[in-house]
């Protein structure tokens, strides 16, 4: 784990930010206190949308909202959103 001021984070962030990318976890420090920590990002796969998802109500049209875009999206022959 590596230690940054805060202000050599903000000079230097996209460094910061591709040690990250590379699985570094960073400690920025100000005034010699650990104030935050940047590390790599957990791969989604989807299960926090569903739980969001299934928690909420939905209106009567959003699951064919739903399934019209997925459709759209795996539709290889489509070139243009459908019109509203």
């Amino acid at each position: 784990m590596k230690l940054m001021t805060a202000t050599e984070a903000s000079r230097n962030f996209a460094a910061l930010l591709d040690a990250a990318e590379h699985g570094e976890t960073i400690v920025i420090t100000r005034a010699g206190r650990r104030l935050a920590q940047i590390g790599p990002a957990n791969a989604g796969n989807g299960a926090a949308l569903n739980d969001v998802l299934a928690s909420r109500p939905q209106d009567d049209g959003f699951a064919a909202d739903v399934a019209a875009t997925r459709d759209f999206l795996t539709d290889e022959t489509a070139a243009t959103w459908p019109d509203a």
